[in-house]
């Protein structure tokens, strides 16, 4: 299972840079780009709940579920 962070997607929507994410939600460069990247284990509401007010969108506009490959479903036989 995979969760796929777009915050890269609707920061061009938005036109707007990390660094004034970064600034405007009071989080660092460094614990974004953990974000960013699709590296962090785990995100606070709060943060969630920050970057959704500074970009103006909703919690399904950043967060994407995507199935492994390898997780296909069983089949029945």
């Amino acid at each position: 299972m995979a969760i796929i962070i777009n915050i890269d997607v609707m920061l061009a929507k938005r036109k707007m840079s990390v660094t004034e994410l970064s600034e405007r939600i009071g989080i660092t460069m460094a614990n974004l780009s953990i974000l960013k990247n699709g590296k962090a284990k785990a995100v606070r509401l709060s943060t969630l709940e920050a970057i959704c007010k500074a970009l103006d969108c909703q919690p399904g506009d950043l967060l994407e579920y995507r199935a492994d490959e390898e997780e296909a479903p069983e089949q029945a036989e």
